[in-house]
């Protein structure tokens, strides 16, 4: 079925194009158009099922109210709950979301941002992947209105939302410690994003504090072959050599899938092994212990991503805002 259009109504009625179009923008109420006329075009509209073409609209008019939203990994569930959010806050203020997924590839997340472009959404909100830097600057080269959530990029002038990862896991490796470990290994992605670094650099400083620190205990994971490194990390956090009485999981989908392996083990968690994780899974809920675990502040993290980048769609600022939110260690729900 073809897109019923301005010109398919105004056939129907027999008016012009241009009364259509002041009625269904609604920029009749100055009287050019008689009330009667102008119910009867809503009405037509309504039976016809016409659906304003957005787009088109946005080509005239330069402003699209659309955000182009680019997230690093939708199956994981902090950035499914973040997009929700996000999106939440962008229709309270009058803005569709397109939401994309890069599957953490920096070649998809340069497609993406050139699709979007070619959509003319009026904005960017993203996650951003390792080696994405080229593609965040040359934004920022074009004027694009542009936030950053999750991650940044140190040395890019960028508004941004994050967390505070160092001291996140400084709390976390601190409850680990409290609980009686003094071999603690750190679980962490194999990759040079700022937010890895300094959740691994929080590790290291806190069990540094306390005469406990191994650089032998920290395992990196390679994203690609998440399944296959992670049996490999825990199996050498086990191994004679180090024994390990506490892990630091530094995201949920690594504690997922470790916590996992783990329990094929029989590893009893809380007696044989500690652990403590960055952000929560859902498969926590069904465990038969707790899992202790950072909490970081989602809801705010979309609202204020939205907020700052309608700010700068609406050229209300030019200013950078970096926000860096606080999190919560749970140790009991």
């Amino acid at each position: 079925m073809n897109r019923v259009s301005i010109k398919d109504i105004a056939h129907e009625l027999g008016v012009s194009t241009a009364t259509i179009s002041l009625v269904l923008n609604g920029k009749d109420k100055d009287g050019r158009v008689g009330k009667e006329i102008a119910e009867k075009i809503r009405q037509k509209a309504r039976e016809m099922n016409y659906e304003p073409n957005n787009l088109a609209r946005g080509l005239r008019s330069g402003v699209s109210n659309t955000i182009g939203l680019i997230i690093a990994d939708i199956s994981n569930l902090f950035f499914a709950n973040l997009a929700f959010h996000i999106q939440e806050q962008a229709e309270k203020l009058g803005y569709s979301v397109i939401i994309t997924n890069t599957n953490e590839s920096d070649l998809k997340m340069e497609k993406i941002i050139n699709v979007l472009k070619n959509k003319s959404v009026d904005g960017f909100i993203i996650v951003p992947t390792e080696h994405g830097e080229p593609f965040i600057q040359n934004l920022v080269e074009r004027n694009f209105p542009l936030v950053l959530v999750d991650r940044y990029f140190p040395k890019l002038k960028v508004s941004s939302v994050t967390v505070d990862n160092y001291n996140a896991s400084k709390k976390a490796v601190r409850n680990l410690i409290e609980r009686g470990c003094k071999k603690i290994g750190l679980i962490i992605y194999n990759n040079g994003l700022q937010h890895m670094l300094d959740r691994k650099k929080g590790y290291i400083d806190e069990l540094e504090s306390c005469g406990l620190y191994n650089p032998s205990l920290i395992k990196k994971v390679n994203y690609s072959f998440l399944l296959n490194d992670i049996t490999i990390a825990i199996d050498g956090l086990l191994s004679i050599e180090n024994q390990v009485d506490g892990i630091f999981f530094a995201t949920n989908t690594l504690s997922m899938q470790g916590i996992k392996y783990l329990m094929n083990l029989n590893i009893k968690l809380h007696e044989e092994l500690k652990v403590v994780c960055f952000d929560k899974s859902d498969a926590f809920d069904f465990m038969p212990v707790h899992i202790p675990y950072i909490q970081q502040p989602i809801s705010e993290m979309g609202t204020d991503a939205v907020k700052l980048l309608v700010e700068q769609m609406k050229r209300q600022t030019n200013k950078i805002t970096i926000k860096e939110l606080q999190t919560s260690l749970i140790i009991s729900d």
